[in-house]
């Protein structure tokens, strides 16, 4: 605003043009208005001559990036990269998921998100549970996203051998059990679902005194198992099931630490007998990384009679840290599948034969202790492998 003298005011606001345009008119020549001023209706149009395309290396562009698109470029040979690590240069390799916070909090934010899926698909009453109490929409929308956390990233399992699952049909799983607390059944699971080119679901065979227990009971079933019976799993594989067993049982999962990785006794054969009857294959399976995350240093036994369990374990973190010390230790797990051992050439009659029980089930045993040893011989750290 001027004053009433037409003396410009200090408050006056100025506008000053960044980008400089010939004069629309010579009446305009002298004066500029603002934008807001301009007359309306459409612009006067003005024939523009064609720019002139600079050649290249001429003054435009940067002084030291002018003349790229000339260079040649040279990739990096195959030979070349090893040289390159070998000979010391600062080379940014990826962290262990161990201690990357991002990937456990997306970890469960994917285990959010699924269960609030699971929970607006629950409403509507579409999903089945088997005769043994198998819920399969539960399994696949919050247990295996549950699981998932552990196994990729607390316990980095790493899996080989899956190939030696059938796509189709029943099989009898055979694995070692260890742990003091029986983690490794659970990430087995995971294991078959998750690396199955068929996602195919683990039916496992768990003792009574689980499936008895108030909330583990009901959330074993829900998950998949069904008791360690001759009934049941003769069921599961003639249905076409790939099944579940821990021969060891609670001999192998609460041995002490200083037993680790060597297999305790399997039993009478039983699950041998049930693979016959079935003429189901049986695949051997190790576990390596379970004996670590729970090391049982002595047991108490007088106290766990008295509480009537097996057995009461003593390890570096229980009962020293209280609940603290549930939190399994952070091993690096292997789990491999072997070549599937065929029962379908023995005739009707083998599965009553004890010689035969008795010779495959010491060639299983046999090929899961010395699978175990060869893994151990080419195992890294521990717990940072």
């Amino acid at each position: 605003m001027a004053k009433g003298n037409n003396a410009p005011d200090s408050r006056t606001a100025k506008v000053i043009q960044l980008y400089a345009s010939p004069p629309a008119s010579p009446t305009d020549a002298g004066r500029r208005r603002h934008p807001s001023q301009q007359r309306s209706g459409p612009a006067p149009t003005r024939r523009m001559a064609p720019r002139p395309v600079p050649r290249r290396n001429e003054g435009l562009g940067h002084p030291d990036t002018d003349g790229f698109d000339d260079a040649d470029v040279h990739p990096i040979s195959a030979d070349v990269v090893p040289r390159i690590d070998e000979s010391g240069l600062p080379v940014q390799r990826t962290g262990s998921p161990l201690f990357s916070l991002g990937g456990i909090r997306s970890a469960v934010a994917e285990s959010v998100v699924s269960g609030a899926g699971y929970l607006r698909e629950r409403l509507t009453g579409d999903y089945e549970i088997d005769d043994f109490g198998f819920d399969r929409h539960f399994t696949e929308n919050v247990f295996l996203p549950a699981m998932r956390v552990l196994f990729d990233k607390w316990f980095r399992v790493e899996v080989t051998g899956v190939e030696n699952l059938p796509t189709e049909g029943g099989a009898l799983l055979v694995a070692n059990h260890a742990g003091t607390i029986p983690v490794d059944a659970l990430m087995l699971s995971v294991a078959v679902h998750d690396h199955h080119p068929r996602q195919r679901f683990l039916r496992m065979l768990a003792a009574d005194l689980a499936l008895e227990s108030p909330f583990i009971g009901a959330l074993s079933r829900r998950t998949g198992s069904t008791l360690a019976c001759t009934a049941d799993a003769e069921r599961l594989l003639r249905s076409g099931e790939l099944t579940a067993v821990w021969p060891e049982g609670f001999k192998g999962v609460g041995k002490l630490y200083r037993d680790r990785y060597k297999l305790q006794r399997f039993g009478r054969g039983g699950f041998v007998t049930t693979a016959l009857r079935t003429a189901v294959p049986i695949v051997p399976v190790s576990i390596v990384g379970s004996e670590e995350i729970y090391p049982m240093l002595s047991d108490l036994k007088p106290i766990a009679r008295m509480l009537g369990l097996p057995y009461l374990p003593v390890t570096p973190t229980f009962p020293l840290l209280g609940p603290l010390g549930l939190v399994p230790l952070p091993a690096k797990w292997h789990i491999h599948f072997g070549k599937p051992i065929e029962t379908n050439r023995y005739d009707e009659q083998a599965a009553d034969d004890p010689m035969v029980v008795f010779d495959l089930t010491d060639h299983v045993r046999e090929e899961i202790q010395q699978t175990l040893f060869r893994m151990l011989s080419r195992r890294g750290s521990v717990y940072f492998g």
